[in-house]
Formats: structure tokens, sequence, C-alpha cells
């Protein structure tokens, strides 16, 4: 996810401090991992040296003085281009589970094991994405987050059974190269 782009799209409602940025980041994307600050705050320098938004003013409102930024025609133009731009399927998949089956064949290892142990960890997360999802507090944001998230641990969950049915063929196959 492009944090540059994410920031003007929420500049994109009108000036804003850093502060506000993350707290609306946050809530918009619940399932994303949570900005820092010093992340915020640089990608605003960026976006400032480069056009895409420029300081609007500083206020107090009883505390420290912050600054208010906002997007540029540039930068507005820059959000438009990127949100239409189709994100490209990844050219090379991959994956740290596969691996891990794969380097626990290599040295005598148990990757049925690993494959039941990191199942159990997948479906303990698919219970509480369900449970976080199914909540009567939760906004529509977090519902569709937690969805996105349920159908890619479904899809590992798949190839994990897939994988342990040929484990004795895949076996086979890395002991013979």
């Amino acid at each position: 996810m492009s944090t540059r782009h994410i920031l003007l799209g929420l500049l994109a409602a009108g000036p804003s401090h850093g502060y506000d940025l993350k707290r609306r980041h946050d809530e918009r994307f619940p399932q994303a991992r949570p900005l820092a600050y010093g992340q915020v705050y640089t990608t605003l320098q960026r976006l400032v040296r480069d056009g895409l938004a420029e300081v609007d003013g500083t206020d107090a409102d009883g505390g420290p003085e912050r600054t208010l930024y906002r997007s540029t025609d540039n930068g507005s133009h820059e959000l438009t281009r990127w949100a239409a731009e189709i994100a490209p399927p990844a050219p090379f998949v991959t994956n740290e589970i596969f691996a891990k089956v794969v380097v626990s064949i290599l040295s005598g290892g148990e990757p049925a094991a690993y494959l039941g142990a990191q199942r159990a960890a997948h479906m303990k997360r698919m219970r509480e994405l369900t449970a976080l999802k199914t909540a009567a507090d939760t906004d529509l944001a977090t519902v569709l987050s937690a969805d996105y998230a349920l159908n890619h641990l479904d899809a590992d969950l798949r190839w994990m059974n897939t994988t342990a049915a040929r484990l004795i063929t895949l076996t086979a196959e890395v002991d013979a190269a």
C-alpha cells in the first residue's frame, strides 16, 4: 500500500494535521498496520517537497502548534492517476509457508507437523476475524478488511491441504534433486 497516496486521499477531504491523518488512516484501514507518526510526518514532508501537498497554515487549538497540510492540484491529479491504476498481479509468488515446507524436507524435519501447526494458526486468526466482523458495533470498513483477510487465509488453508496431500511426492522430488 502506498502511504503517500493514502495520505493524499485523506487530504482530499480538506486540510489536516499529521495527527488527524494518522488517526483517520487507522480508522479507515482498520486491518492495516497502523501508521507511525514519524512515517506520517516524513511522508508529508516528501509530498510538500514533490509539490503534491503544501502547508496550509498552523494552529494551536489550545495545545501545541500544529501544521495544516492540504493537497495541491498536482497532488489531486497524482491521486486520480494512482487510484485508476490497475494493481498488477504479483509476477512472482513468494510463499514463506512453502519455503518452510521445502526447507523442512531438506533438513530432515517434519513438514506434515509444520503444516498442521500452521493450519492451526490460520484457523485461530480466522476465528478472530470472524468474531471481529460479526460484532454488533463493527463498521463496514472493518467488515470488508476482515473479509479480505479471511479470503486470503482460506486460500492459504486450501493450499496447505493440497500440499499435505502431495507431501510424499514433494518429498521424493526434493530428495531426488
